[in-house]
């Protein structure tokens, strides 16, 4: 029979609290995208309702960037945030399945 989980507990981390840190981290990035997503939304619906009751009359075009940019930017951070959260997550249970298989790998 081969042997999938070694279950060795001379190791310098608890398996258990790097698993809750990972899911944890997942969560926040969840949380921070779903966030960053309703921030970007409202600010377009309140850009929207600005154009519409004319706040825009007689402004240079440039000034639709200087307004719109900001939001785009703010979408962006937050899907970073995400990114690195979630590549954060997945990192450590790498590291988990690696020490996992260099003790089976140094039992055999």
């Amino acid at each position: 029979m081969k042997e999938t989980h070694t279950g060795f507990m001379g190791t310098y981390f608890n398996k258990d609290t790097v698993l809750k840190i990972s899911r944890a981290a997942k969560l926040l990035a969840w949380l921070v995208l779903g966030a960053y997503g309703v921030q970007f939304f409202l600010n377009i619906l309140i850009n929207i309702s600005q154009i519409r009751q004319g706040f825009f009359i007689d402004r240079p075009f440039t000034d639709f960037f200087q307004i719109f940019l900001p939001i785009f930017r703010d979408l962006l951070i937050g899907g970073v945030f995400f990114l690195v959260l979630m590549g954060m997550a997945n990192i450590l249970l790498i590291f988990l399945d690696v020490e996992d298989n260099t003790r089976r790998a140094a039992r055999q």
